[in-house]
């Protein structure tokens, strides 16, 4: 009964996107590219079955392009929002972008929008890391399509848009409020921390200098990010789940385990962290936000119609 009410709101969603989303549709590319889907996807599985940090790389790349000027390829250009300081260094995946879109240009020609593979791609890691809640068969967002490519790209935005692992709680809610999203949108997507790795940088200062996290796990981490090196070394942003998109994140906020400072910032054990309790004891609740979220973060001002172009290649824009 669950799973079929699960089911039922997912379909509701995915109606809900098709009608609020303009030109957008999911079934932009069934007569214009047909095996289109089905290229992205294989070439999203066989990244993350080749390095399981994939899908968190990709669903990284997604956010930080969504959240400059809009779903529109832009962080993809080479050099621009590259170079700011959220990205430079940090950022994956545009290999797996660009293989996928030289495959997808052999069958179909200056069709599909560079803006539109990192959105399925992004929403193909997550049915690669599975929710864990859903049957995997079931948990596939049917995002709407019809992107365009911007012609151009925005560092200035990207350095003040783009919130970063030390921002706090009021940056956190002021930065999705900036796009269109809610806390509960920004507590949902938070959770795709649940996957992947951050830097010895990006959470140096948290291990070493704040009180709100558990001790031994501080203590277990600075092992392998000393005070005074190591800023490069890795540590799993969830060490329950590493490779899976799953509710555990949550239940380490609440034990004080959060690896960043704006991850343990949506949690202070007071009446405001109600959202997080929620996903904590409840997968099915924690699934459907976030299937919601990541629609709506597509959905960020995508260029349509005639506007920017489809990019031949998704590095450059077209000469």
């Amino acid at each position: 009964m669950a799973a079929s009410a699960s089911y039922l709101s997912l379909v509701v969603l995915v109606a809900l996107a098709a009608v609020v989303s303009g030109q957008l549709s999911p079934t932009f590319y069934d007569t214009s590219c047909t095996r289109a889907l089905a290229t992205i996807k294989s070439g999203v599985m066989a990244a993350v079955s080749s390095d399981p940090r994939m899908g968190a790389s990709l669903l990284r790349l997604h956010f930080h392009d969504c959240f400059v000027q809009g779903c529109d390829a832009s962080v993809l250009l080479s050099g621009m929002e590259q170079n700011a300081i959220p990205n430079n260094g940090s950022l994956r995946g545009f290999g797996v972008i660009d293989s996928i879109k030289t495959q997808i240009e052999a069958i179909c020609a200056q069709t599909v929008s560079c803006a539109d593979i990192l959105t399925v791609a992004a929403r193909d890691s997550v049915v690669a890391v599975r929710i864990s809640s859903y049957d995997p068969r079931r948990a596939i967002m049917e995002v709407p399509l019809g992107r365009r490519d911007s012609i151009d790209a925005n560092e200035a935005a990207a350095n003040s848009d783009l919130p970063g692992p030390t921002s706090s709680r009021s940056d956190l809610e002021l930065a999705f409020s900036n796009k269109g999203l809610l806390t509960v949108d920004m507590v949902a997507l938070s959770g795709a921390h649940t996957i992947g790795q951050a830097q010895c940088g990006t959470f140096k200062d948290r291990i070493y200098n704040e009180t709100n996290i558990d001790t031994t796990f501080a203590t277990s981490l600075r092992a392998n990010c000393p005070r005074s090196n190591g800023d490069g070394s890795l540590a799993n942003l969830d060490t329950t789940t590493a490779n899976t998109l799953h509710n555990a994140y949550y239940t380490n906020l609440m034990s004080q385990k959060g690896l960043l400072h704006s991850d343990q910032v949506l949690f202070n054990n007071d009446t405001t962290d109600n959202t997080v309790r929620n996903f904590a004891s409840n997968p099915a609740a924690f699934s459907s936000a976030f299937t919601t979220a990541m629609i709506k973060m597509g959905n960020i001002a995508p260029k349509m119609g005639t506007q920017g172009q489809i990019r031949l290649s998704c590095s450059r824009v077209n000469s």
